[in-house]
């Protein structure tokens, strides 16, 4: 292996027990470029283009309770061309982590601490949290855009030498959820946002040249908690989900998500439409934390995700859980929230919803072949979990026309990243190309690249290549090739 360090932060963190501060999730400090890395198998010669990967890697220790979404953006990114691969990482030097640099302790409270306990005025939909831009990460307009979990400004790198660029600068005062989607056909990056202050939500659209084109208002009840959104060809869609801070608690400043008994609306308007043409549709209440793909169909626009039975789940307990984390950990827990893959089908001429379970695993994190974005798609790739974390074990292939699936199971203590599909050079079908990964192997005490077939996910990796170090376990990645990325 060719390895240059080429940076290494002292953290301030103090020993602890907290589960996700350790193992797969243990924060990592150093930053590096590696080539000529050890691999297992070969390389195929037709995988081109860059898989990147947002981690979250905590500096200091948390004013109150980490919540692992708190952590400091690091963006991994490995680039294959010819056969060959080479890897880098960079924090995200986000406005927040240089403060703090500067500090040398934390200054903002995180997800599940108080914000009044912040230093200083900061960032988000709940205010005065720290812009980690260490949830998502998209390649647009041929450059990565990493963003946070609850709104903040978009930072964009290089996606070759992870050189930092600055924020984006067509993102308004309230900032940018995490989750803007790209669509390849046109070039187009939509956007939302969420916050504390009427109408609670903005749309918007940036195009390839990355200025903003399109940005209305979505008014909303009150302050909601989406996390993400979907797309066709035509119209996006924008959910307002029952899952949102409790009215009375918030006055007091406590924010306490509460699943209220409302029925889940979805809002949904042309892709360059006015606030008056926004439609809204009402479904089961649940909450969904992502979803994998939306088109028209007839008079109908269908939309796929991960329903949650159980979007307010109680405490995990046990003999060796901390029953003060006992509520975080049940709420990145996919045994406890229970989400199953689903479709939402909205009539629009006569208003009406219908939907339905495609499958009763618990599933979520899942990918397409993004040039089938907005349209429909036969295949996807969800991600299994360990029961109790935040951690894949494992990947399920769809087939959403004949109804058949495939699953790979990572291994013992081996657990892997969202796992987006890279489509193989001159591909003629749609599950023609790769899926990608990150392993962390705690066995081995490392992490790898893994590549596998899509075609055959049962058959296990056609390759894996050895990476520098182990990396923290993380959220969010994505694949573009090399023409995405602006070669």
């Amino acid at each position: 292996m060719n390895l240059k360090i080429v940076n290494k932060i002292t953290p301030t963190l103090t020993p602890s027990d907290h589960p996700y501060l350790n193992g797969a999730w243990a924060p990592l400090h150093e930053e590096v470029d590696a080539t000529e890395m050890e691999v297992i198998g070969e390389i195929p010669k037709d995988l081109s283009g860059v898989y990147v990967r947002n981690t979250e890697n905590p500096v200091h220790d948390a004013i109150g309770t980490y919540h692992p979404f708190d952590g400091d953006g690091m963006i991994h990114a490995i680039s294959f061309k010819d056969g060959k691969a080479s890897y880098r990482n960079r924090f995200v030097q986000t406005k927040g982590f240089l403060a703090e640099r500067e500090a040398g302790h934390s200054i903002w409270s995180g997800i599940s601490g108080n914000p009044k306990k912040s230093l200083r005025p900061g960032w988000g939909a709940r205010g005065d949290m720290k812009d980690g831009s260490s949830t998502d990460v998209v390649v647009h307009g041929g450059e990565i855009l990493a963003t946070h979990y609850m709104c903040g400004e978009g930072y964009r790198l290089d996606p070759y030498t992870l050189d930092q660029i600055g924020t984006a600068p067509w993102a308004p005062p309230e900032g940018i959820s995490a989750h803007p989607k790209v669509d390849l056909t046109t070039g187009d990056l939509l956007f939302f946002n969420y916050g504390k202050q009427a109408p609670y939500m903005h749309y918007g659209v940036v195009g390839a040249d990355r200025k903003l084109k399109h940005i209305i208002p979505v008014e909303l009840p009150g302050p909601r908690l989406p996390h993400d959104m979907a797309f066709t060809k035509n119209y996006s869609i924008l959910p307002d989900m029952p899952l949102f801070w409790n009215a009375e608690l918030l006055e007091a400043g406590f924010h306490a998500p509460t699943f209220h008994d409302l029925p889940t609306r979805f809002a949904i308007v042309p892709r360059f439409g006015s606030v008056n043409e926004i439609r809204w549709f009402e479904a089961d209440p649940t909450f969904v934390l992502h979803w994998t793909n939306a088109y028209e169909e007839g008079n109908e626009i269908v939309l796929e995700g991960y329903f949650q039975e159980d979007p307010d789940p109680a405490p995990i307990e046990g003999p060796n859980i901390n029953p003060r984390l006992g509520k975080l950990l049940a709420t990145i827990d996919e045994n406890s929230f229970k989400p199953k893959l689903h479709r939402w089908r909205f009539n629009l001429d006569t208003g009406k919803t219908t939907e339905a379970h495609v499958d009763e695993r618990n599933l979520e994190f899942g990918t397409i072949n993004q040039h089938y974005a907005g349209i429909k798609s036969r295949y996807l790739y969800s991600t299994t979990t360990e029961p109790g974390w935040f951690l894949f074990n494992g990947i399920v292939k769809h087939d959403l026309e004949t109804g058949d699936s495939s699953s790979l199971y990572f291994g013992d203590n081996r657990y892997g990243s969202e796992a987006p599909f890279a489509p193989r050079l001159n591909a003629t079908s749609e599950d023609d190309g790769y899926l990608v990964s990150f392993i962390t192997d705690l066995n081995r005490k490392r992490s790898e690249c893994v590549v596998i077939d899509a075609k055959n996910i049962a058959a296990g990796p056609v390759c894996t290549i050895i990476l520098p170090h182990q990396i923290s376990s993380g959220t969010h990645a994505t694949w573009a090739s090399h023409g995405e990325c602006g070669q």
